[in-house]
């Protein structure tokens, strides 16, 4: 079973002004952009960002180029992709390998996640080449080596964000920017994370500071057949993660951090998971697969009035 155009988490403006919500499918989710009403002719730049960017790093978009590095193994680079890429390297060392952009040989061959999605044999899983080293780079052209292929949706969403994000302050505006689960309140903003067993919600905050990302990765948004061949691919073990099903992050870094956090923290061993969260600034709401949440002792420092619905069982 495939879910692309699923909201995971649903937001509110909280601003005593009057406020305008537009939304358009763009980088196959929903993508809302709040404003004050006086603000409201800018949104749709914003939107043209959002465009841009999907026309750079998309791995869906046959125009763009990292769909075209991924059929032609050398593209010339434009600066969304570029960043892009050179980001993910990045994330890669401060992930321990466990956020790593060549998963794509595996959810983009083997998988087809986001189209007819199959289940591939587990040889075919192994022998599936996953190696960042594969990748080379300038801030002009790129090459992959044979059998590499990328996939930039562990941070993608969150690296538009933060480029919307971007724009509006620049503006001295204090908008709202929500790609599916990953959302950044220049204001503060109220925040209902879904129930992932139900059509209820999980739980509920405001957040505390101004300029703060939220972002959930959970592995009951996108799998084929089942929960169990989910999107969250684990590179190391090349096989999809089932010990969490979601984490949610509040912090004040770059969308595109806590997007690709939330993505290598799903994929870790659970021990691992924890202390590499632990160790970042920033807060988490984690729903694991047994049933346990937890949350981090630094919830107060992001959030206010948490609200937890006691009705999270499967």
């Amino acid at each position: 079973m495939k879910k692309i155009l699923t909201i995971m988490i649903l937001t509110y403006f909280i601003l005593e002004a009057k406020t305008v919500s537009r939304t358009q499918v763009i980088m196959s989710t929903f993508i809302t952009i709040s404003v004050e009403e006086k603000d409201k002719h800018l949104v749709e730049h914003g939107f043209k960002i959002m465009k841009d960017i999907e026309a750079s790093i998309s791995s869906y978009k046959k125009s763009a180029v990292i769909y075209r590095l991924n059929q032609d193994k050398k593209v010339k680079l434009d600066s969304y992709s570029y960043q892009a890429l050179k980001q993910s390297k990045e994330l890669y060392k401060k992930s321990d390998g466990y956020f790593d952009i060549t998963i794509g040989s595996i959810t983009k061959d083997l998988y087809h996640f986001g189209e007819q999605g199959r289940v591939p044999s587990k040889q075919k899983l192994l022998d599936a080449k996953i190696n960042i080293r594969g990748v080379h780079f300038s801030k002009d052209e790129a090459f992959l080596d044979e059998n590499i292929k990328l996939d930039l949706g562990g941070m993608g969403k969150g690296f538009a964000v933060d480029k919307v994000a971007a724009y509006f302050r620049a503006n001295n505006i204090e908008a709202q920017i929500s790609a599916s689960g990953d959302i950044r309140c220049l204001d503060t903003c109220l925040i209902d994370v879904q129930n992932p067993f139900s059509d209820g919600k999980l739980l509920s905050f405001k957040t505390s500071k101004k300029n703060l990302g939220i972002t959930t990765s959970g592995n009951y948004n996108r799998y084929v057949k089942s929960t169990k061949n989910n999107h969250l691919i684990n590179p190391k073990l090349k096989s999809s993660q089932t010990k969490f099903v979601s984490i949610t992050l509040v912090g004040s870094m770059s969308s595109s951090f806590l997007d690709a956090y939330a993505t290598a923290s799903s994929v870790m061993p659970l021990k691992k998971a924890y202390e590499f969260l632990d160790s970042q600034e920033l807060a988490y709401i984690v729903l694991q697969s047994d049933g346990d949440m937890r949350i981090s002792s630094n919830i107060d420092e992001y959030t206010n009035s948490l609200v937890i619905n006691d009705t999270v069982k499967k």
